[in-house]
């Protein structure tokens, strides 16, 4: 099987490694979605399948994990606080009305004289805010949470490594322990026939009847150590539907079996890449030390936004206004007559009658809109707020967010030197797995050449039971022991693989 390593690898090496491993490459699809409903109980109720394969098991831990959903909501609240951010640019736009009505003596909102009488009114208003100049808080917010969104989108990528890790880990001891059970069992076969050609010497007086005793005695050794493989496997079936939070139910453990996966014996050679070589490419990809350093960056545009505070703030401002009122000014109509008036005056001591003409007119009150027209009023304005003396606020912001950045700059150090101690600590644990492996595999070989010498002595009746339990025992254990030492110097190396971004030839 052939499997590349996909340009869009963030998970953690580790756990990547383990589902190559285990040849499921769908593991690589994981992303964040969106978090569940924070009502529900994950995993509560919830039935496994006959028969888990791994990615199922992945599945459910995603769909399921408390940590990796807090983490997805912290993704979506900050991917929320970023377009708040981005529409922040936009002009603040409000308006509001006002009607009431008064009683007895009043001023009319209109004419601004006194009336006495009911005044019912109206009032409406718009008024539109820009921010010209706030010395770029506006932007440097923006690409501050911008930057944070995109941390917290590698935390959740990060999350879902530890997450993946620990269900392939666990589903991993349940394929050690089913290994192991089937050793044992090949044991406990290789006892029976060795009792079936026991009791034939017995019966031909070749061997004393007591070998039989001792024979049966390892075969219930053998039972024992089946039983105990058994146990192994609950135990670590147990522990994989825990960490897919799946409530085990009492005899849940035994209603469900995994997919076997066939490992392939390897070759133990040296690895050829330093571990400074594979740390050189490891920080490149690795989700933890990308969430740490945009964290960084954004932490350093947070010292951006503090600084606005000392700069002017300059923002446009319109209004637009007008006003109703019952008891307003009233048009006037021409009606084409005129009235007569004689007016009586002193010209020279003499009186005179004058005769002047008055154009009669007709008064009917402005209508609603009419009003609302004639009384428009549309104001521009500038403001320029200049900071000058805020109890030290501003400065104490700027000295905070500069702290800020600085712990994160040290946050950032140590995730790099956490994954360096990793690298440094999976490179030694690669040479003694393998040390352990040829150690093992080398021991199994020299053990099963004794045995089979034993087990042609016995049949001889050259070598009593008890030599030949003794040579047994130590080559059950040395099978043993070499199925755990072969999975973990495989799963060793594909971690340095994925360290490196190499492809994974099986």
């Amino acid at each position: 099987m052939n499997m590349r390593l996909l340009p869009y690898l963030r998970l953690s090496a580790a756990g990547l490694a383990l589902a190559a491993l285990l040849g499921h490459p769908s593991v690589f699809a994981q992303t964040a979605g969106t978090p569940p409903a924070a009502s529900a109980t994950p995993g509560e109720g919830q039935r496994v399948p006959q028969r888990l394969g791994l990615q199922t098991c992945i599945d459910i831990a995603l769909q399921n994990n408390l940590t990796l959903r807090q983490s997805q909501i912290q993704l979506r609240n900050s991917e929320l606080q970023l377009r708040q951010a981005r529409l922040n640019r936009l002009p603040n736009v409000g308006a509001f009305l006002t009607q009431g009505y008064n009683s007895g003596r009043n001023i009319n909102p209109v004419t601004n004289a006194f009336v006495d009488q009911g005044v019912l009114s109206n009032n409406f208003q718009a008024s539109v805010q820009a921010t010209v100049y706030n010395g770029g808080l506006l932007q440097n917010t923006i690409k501050q949470n911008d930057l944070l969104r995109q941390s917290n989108e590698a935390t959740v990528k990060a999350t879902e490594n530890n997450v993946i890790l620990t269900v392939i880990q666990q589903y991993l001891n349940v394929l050690t322990g089913q290994e192991q059970l089937v050793v044992a069992q090949r044991q406990r076969d290789v006892s029976v026939a060795q009792l079936d050609r026991t009791q034939k010497l017995v019966n031909a007086g070749s061997l004393a009847e007591a070998e039989l005793f001792v024979i049966r005695a390892t075969i219930a050794n053998d039972e024992l150590a089946i039983v105990n493989a058994q146990n192994t496997i609950e135990l670590a079936k147990l522990a994989l539907l825990q960490a897919m939070n799946v409530p085990a139910g009492g005899p849940t453990t035994s209603s469900f079996e995994v997919e076997t996966v066939n490992v392939p014996d390897p070759t133990v050679t040296p690895y050829g890449t330093t571990s400074d070589d594979v740390f050189g490419v490891a920080q490149q990809y690795m989700p933890d030390v990308r969430a740490a350093d945009l964290r960084v960056k954004s932490d350093a545009f947070g010292v951006q936004v503090a600084r606005a505070s000392l700069f002017p703030v300059v923002t446009l401002n319109g209004n637009l206004s007008t006003l109703y009122s019952n008891v307003g000014l009233q048009r006037r109509f021409d009606l084409g007559t005129v009235t007569n008036i004689d007016q009586t005056i002193l010209v020279n001591g003499i009186p005179t009658t004058i005769t002047t003409q008055q154009p009669n007119y007709r008064f009917e009150n402005y209508t609603f809109f009419d009003q609302l027209g004639n009384n428009l009023n549309r104001s521009v304005s500038l403001q320029v707020q200049v900071p000058i003396y805020n109890r030290s606020l501003a400065r104490t912001r700027i000295l905070s967010a500069q702290l800020q950045q600085q712990n994160s700059e040290i946050a950032a150090a140590n995730t790099r030197l956490q994954l360096r101690q990793n690298i440094e600590t999976a490179y030694t644990n690669l040479r003694a797995a393998g040390n352990r492996y040829q150690a093992t595999l080398a021991q199994v070989t020299q053990l099963e050449r004794a045995f089979k010498v034993s087990e042609s002595r016995l049949n001889a009746g050259a070598l009593n039971s008890t030599d030949y339990n003794v040579a047994k025992g130590n080559l059950d254990r040395a099978r043993a022991g070499l199925v755990q030492a072969k999975y973990d110097y495989v799963f060793r190396i594909k971690i340095l693989d994925f360290y490196q971004n190499k492809p994974l030839n099986f």
